[in-house]
C-alpha cells in the first residue's frame, strides 16, 4: 500500500500558521508538505505571513491554483466569477471555497493516501468545511480528540464494542482497563428520528473515554484504523498518538509571537470614533478581503483602513440582480454616514459588554464569528 503524504494548508489565518510552526517544532521528522491556495484576493498581510512562515521553517510553501485558472493569466476569483455570471459567493453557495481552495488541494493530492493536518483549536466545537475524499484523512493536533468525526463514528459504533474492548486490553490493564471497559461496553442510545440526540450521546461516550486517557484512546483508534482503508492504515506508527496537548486561542498567539513569525496585522485593533467615544475594530478572520462571512463592523474596517479594496468590493455588486455581499444591503448602503454610525454604535456597545476580556486582539471578543465559515479559508 502506498505510503501516506503529510500535508498542511496555510490559509493566512492565525491557527494554520501556528499549526505549521507547532508541527515543525514538535514533529520535525514528519515529511510535511506545506501548501497555500491563492484566491488572488487576499490582503497583503496574508502574503507577508506566508513569507514569514517559509523563512521560519526553511521550506517553500507550494502555491496551488485551480487547473482551469492555471492555463490563463486571469485572477483566480475573477475567472470563476465570470463562469458564474457574476453571481457572488455566499454562505449558501460557497463556490469560492470549492473552486479556489478545495478543488486545487484535491487535484494536488490526487488519489494518494494523504494525512491533512487542520488547525482547529481545543476551544472550538467544529470541524469546518474540509475535504471528504476517502483518500484524505484529517487530523486535528490542537484538540483533545485529534480524530475526525467520521473516524469516531466508526470506532464508537455500537456494533464494534467487542473489537474496541479487545484493542484496549492490549494497551491497558488493571483498574484502568476495568473503568474503560465499563464505558466501552455501555452502548449509547441511537435516536433514528433525531440525529442530534445520537450525536450528543456518542460525544458523551467519547468524552468519558478521553477523560480516562487520551493516549490509550489514540492507540486504540490507530489499531482500529489498521483494519480500514484510511490513509493512516499505511503507517507503521504515528507520532501524534502520544500527543495529549490541548491548545486554545491564547496558545496560538503565543506560538506566533515567540517564533518571530508574528501575528498578522489585520488581527490588531485600530481605534475608531463614534459620538465622541472611542471604539476598536479589526478583522476577525483571514481570507479574501471581501469575504461574505465578515461582520458589518469588519466591512467598515475595510472601508476606513483599505478604501481602495472596499471600492473594488463594491464594484463586484449588482444590486439589480441581487448580487450583493450582504443580504438586503449593498456596500454603498453600508457606508452611508448614518448607517456607518449605527454599525459603530452597535459594535461599541457589544465591546463594552465584553470589556472583562482583556485582549490585544478583537477576535478574543468576537468569539462567535469563529464558528462561521470554511476551515479551508480561515483557520
Amino acid at each position: 500500500m502506498e505510503k501516506a503524504k503529510h500535508v498542511i494548508g496555510i490559509s493566512g489565518g492565525k491557527d494554520s500558521a501556528a499549526l505549521a510552526i507547532y508541527l515543525f517544532e514538535n514533529y520535525p521528522h514528519l515529511d510535511m508538505t506545506y501548501y497555500f491556495c491563492d484566491t488572488g484576493k487576499e490582503l497583503d498581510d496574508t502574503y507577508r505571513l506566508i513569507e514569514n512562515i517559509e523563512n521560519y521553517i526553511g521550506k517553500k510553501i507550494i502555491r496551488l491554483q485551480n487547473d482551469e485558472v492555471a492555463k490563463t493569466n486571469e485572477n483566480p476569483f475573477d475567472y470563476f466569477l465570470k463562469s458564474y455570471r457574476g453571481y457572488l459567493p455566499s454562505p449558501t453557495a460557497r463556490w469560492c471555497t470549492k473552486k479556489l481552495k478545495l478543488d486545487p488541494f484535491e487535484n494536488f493530492v490526487g488519489d494518494a493516501p494523504t494525512i491533512s493536518y487542520v488547525g482547529i483549536r481545543g476551544d472550538e466545537d467544529r470541524e469546518g468545511y474540509i475535504s471528504t475524499k476517502k483518500n484524505i484523512q484529517s487530523i486535528f493536533p490542537f484538540r483533545k480528540n485529534i480524530w475526525a468525526e467520521d473516524v469516531i463514528n466508526k470506532v464508537l459504533y455500537n456494533g464494534n464494542i467487542s473489537m474496541i474492548s479487545d484493542l484496549y486490553a492490549s494497551h491497558l490493564n488493571g483498574r484502568q482497563l476495568d473503568k474503560v471497559i465499563d464505558i466501552v461496553h455501555t452502548p449509547f442510545d441511537v435516536d433514528p428520528k433525531d440525529k442530534n440526540i445520537t450525536k450528543r450521546n456518542r460525544r458523551n461516550k467519547l468524552e468519558q473515554l478521553l477523560d480516562l486517557g487520551v493516549i490509550p484512546f489514540n492507540k486504540v483508534v490507530f489499531d482500529f484504523l489498521k483494519t480500514t482503508e484510511y490513509p493512516l492504515a499505511t503507517e507503521e506508527d504515528f507520532p501524534m498518538l502520544e500527543n495529549d496537548d490541548l491548545l486554545i486561542r491564547e496558545d496560538i498567539f503565543k506560538i506566533l509571537r515567540e517564533s518571530g513569525v508574528g501575528v498578522p496585522e489585520y488581527y490588531e485593533k485600530k481605534p475608531y470614533q463614534v459620538e465622541e467615544k472611542t471604539g476598536e475594530y479589526a478583522r476577525s478572520r483571514s481570507g479574501c478581503y471581501f469575504c461574505f462571512f465578515q461582520q458589518k463592523i469588519e466591512w467598515i474596517w475595510l472601508y476606513e483602513q483599505h478604501p481602495s479594496l472596499f471600492i473594488q468590493a463594491m464594484e463586484y455588486e449588482n444590486a439589480e440582480e441581487g448580487f450583493t455581499w450582504n443580504q438586503h444591503e449593498t456596500l454603498a448602503d453600508l457606508i452611508e454616514p448614518k448607517r456607518t454610525e449605527q454599525i459603530k454604535k452597535e459594535h461599541l456597545n457589544r465591546m463594552n459588554r465584553a470589556k472583562s476580556k482583556d485582549s490585544k486582539f478583537l477576535i478574543d471578543i468576537l468569539d462567535d464569528t469563529e464558528s462561521e465559515g470554511c476551515a479551508a479559508c480561515f483557520i
